[in-house]
């Protein structure tokens, strides 16, 4: 009986290899999140962290209910601080650069060698003349010479996904902080509504009985009477707007069951004395501005694919098959055996795929992806001044109708009742100045509220975040019922 046996010896060669490089860096399940927490703390000046465990969650848990117990009613800051604890879709984001984390992990690890072992015989089962045994061991040699610039990529993709993580948490911030303004500035309409309700109801009840002594023609008291019905629909179409407004914001901060009980403010923080000078902001956000970073790293990566693409243009798979080879022959009791090595490579010969095609693809990616970087930076300086004019805008005109135009009507409506204690005018003029007072300081409250929003709308500009959500023409349709002093 002759056998043949063909082992691999190559096996301890990668083996060797992998133990020069260590994944312990990625390896750790917060891998990266130190970075992220510490670019936004610079920004927010709020704690954030990652939920991985059933500890961190109850401990989470505990400080939410902690600042929602001792902050009533909810002010920004706190709301904001609330949402980076407890915002579920930021802890997706956070699950995500664990996910590219351990793909720069892997990375650094080689491609596993594949077995293969078969055997070959003529004859019988009972009776076989002839018999071979063979194994062999391959591995991707093309995988190993490649090996730096392939986890070069995935650190270059995994410090994108760090600045990624870090955008999604300035987004929940920024994204509170304006849904935090936009249900307080309801409330604060709703208020205002109110007092406009009940010179209405007075105005209505009035026409009436003037017009049971005939002393009012119909038509004058069916204005009255339809001015009522009006402000009554406005007035509940306002509550369900600063409902729903208060809804978008327990949404963002993660809030349900008994922690829906929070009230926020009546009223919006009164206007600064001044506004904040910055003149460089276009420069602050070119230097800051994460999603610019993100482009930037987009296309480092993309240069790297390139210079990958380009040294395996014309060898995309080459695999070294290496071992020994054994024979041995048995005759007569006495066994030969003679080994030989043997070292083989395959690879795929380019006659009709030259990698061009691949070229090309690498070529156009990289184009593409400086070219959204040069949009990317146009766009952050545009975006830059529009938040910085808005934010200049928004208070002239917030403070214009704080000093002007409400002082001025406050005036008319002084002076109406004058002329009607004196008896000079009548009631009804009294009402409508009333009216037209209340209007304009409804106009005063919205206005207080688009300075807000583009002073909540800065952050985001130079740094990122989302853009902004509101503008000075976009009404937050107020309303709902004011909950007294102690807020809704």
């Amino acid at each position: 009986m002759i056998g043949t046996t063909r082992l691999i010896a190559a096996l301890a060669f990668p083996l060797a290899l992998s133990g020069c490089v260590t994944g312990a860096d990625y390896s750790r399940k917060e891998a990266g999140f130190t970075s992220v927490a510490n670019k936004t703390a610079t920004v927010t000046a709020k704690e954030t962290v990652w939920i991985q465990n059933q500890s961190q969650a109850r401990s989470a848990a505990a400080q939410v209910k902690s600042l929602l117990a001792r902050t009533k009613p909810l002010d920004v800051e706190t709301a904001v601080q609330i949402a980076l604890l407890n915002n579920k879709g930021l802890q997706a984001a956070y699950a995500d650069l664990g996910d590219s984390a351990a793909d720069a992990w892997q990375s650094t690890m080689f491609i596993n060698p594949i077995v293969s072992i078969g055997t070959t015989g003529i004859g019988t089962p009972e009776l076989q003349a002839f018999k071979t045994i063979e194994g062999m061991i391959t591995t991707n040699i093309l995988a190993l010479a490649t090996k730096n610039r392939d986890m070069a990529i995935a650190d270059t993709r995994f410090r994108q996904a760090q600045l990624i993580a870090a955008v999604r948490t300035l987004q929940v911030a920024a994204d509170t902080r304006r849904a935090w303004i936009g249900a307080v500035a309801s409330w604060e309409n709703v208020g205002q509504l109110q007092h406009a309700q009940a010179t209405a109801d007075a105005a209505s009840e009035l026409a009436e009985k003037l017009g049971e002594t005939g002393a009012m023609a119909k038509g004058a008291q069916a204005r009255e009477h339809v001015f009522v019905a009006e402000l009554a629909g406005e007035t509940a179409k306002a509550r369900l707007s600063a409902r729903l407004a208060k809804e978008e914001l327990t949404r963002l901060m993660g809030l349900w069951g008994s922690d829906l009980d929070y009230q926020v403010p009546n009223s919006l923080p009164p206007l600064p004395k001044s506004v904040v000078r910055r003149d460089t902001i276009e420069s602050e956000a070119l230097r800051n501005h994460i999603d610019l970073q993100i482009a930037k790293l987009d296309l480092e990566a993309t240069a790297r694919s390139y210079g990958l693409t380009e040294a395996t243009r014309y060898v995309t798979d080459l695999e070294i098959l290496t071992g020994f080879e054994t024979e041995r022959e048995i005759e007569d009791d006495e066994t030969k055996t003679r080994t030989t090595a043997q070292v083989e490579l395959e690879f795929a010969i380019p006659i009709f795929n030259t990698g061009k095609a691949r070229m090309r693809k690498s070529e156009l990616a990289y184009m593409r992806a400086a070219n959204l970087l040069a949009e990317k930076a146009v766009n952050v300086r545009s975006e830059a001044r529009s938040a910085y004019e808005a934010y200049r805008s928004n208070y002239d005109i917030a403070r214009h109708y704080r000093n002007n135009v409400v002082p001025l009507r406050t005036k008319v409506e002084e002076e109406s009742l004058l002329t009607y204690n004196g008896m000079i005018s009548n009631t009804f003029e009294l009402l409508t100045d009333t009216r037209d007072k209340i209007n304009s300081i409804l106009l005063s409250v919205n206005a207080k509220r688009d300075f807000w929003l583009a002073e909540a709308n800065l952050a985001p500009a130079i740094y990122g975040g989302g853009a902004t959500k509101a503008s000075a023409e976009a009404e937050v349709v107020a309303a709902s019922e004011s909950g007294g002093d102690g807020g809704h």
